[in-house]
C-alpha cells in the first residue's frame, strides 16, 4: 500500500504515454506474455492499463436482485503496467510509438506512427 506521500507524488506527475483507449496491444512480459487485446482503460496517475482478456482475476460476487446481478464467481481484468505492453500495428507487429508533426496550410497536426514500419496509427473506434 503506497503512503500518502507516494500517492501525492503519483498524482502530481501523471505518466506520459502514447497508448490510448481502444488501441490493440501485445503483452511483452508477465504471466500473460504473448497475448494481445484491446485497451479498456488507461490510468495515467498510476501508469497502468486494463487490457481485454489479459490478467484475468476471479472475484466472488454477492447476488443483488435489484441490480440484476446473479452472483457467484466472476472473472474480470486487472491492470498491468504500461511498460509490459507494446502497441500492435494493423499487420500484427509489436512496435514502439513515435510522433510525426506536419504543418498543412498553417495548421499543425501531430500523428502517431509505428517506429518499425513507419505507418500512421489509427485509433479504432466502435
Amino acid at each position: 500500500m503506497p503512503s500518502k506521500r507516494e500517492l501525492n507524488k503519483m498524482a502530481a506527475r501523471p505518466v506520459k504515454t502514447a497508448l490510448r483507449k481502444n488501441d490493440m496491444v501485445k503483452v511483452i512480459s508477465g504471466r500473460d506474455k504473448g497475448k494481445t487485446g484491446r485497451i479498456i482503460d488507461v490510468n495515467r496517475l498510476t501508469g497502468r492499463v486494463v487490457v481485454e482478456g489479459v490478467m484475468l482475476m476471479k472475484r466472488h460476487v454477492r447476488p443483488n436482485p435489484q441490480q440484476g446481478i446473479k452472483g457467484g464467481i466472476a472473472e474480470q481484468e486487472a491492470s498491468i503496467h504500461l511498460s509490459n505492453v507494446m502497441l500492435v500495428t494493423a499487420d500484427g507487429i509489436a512496435t514502439r510509438v513515435g510522433k510525426k508533426v506536419e504543418t498543412v496550410g498553417g495548421k499543425t497536426r501531430r500523428t502517431r506512427i509505428a517506429r518499425k514500419t513507419g505507418e500512421v496509427i489509427e485509433t479504432k473506434t466502435k
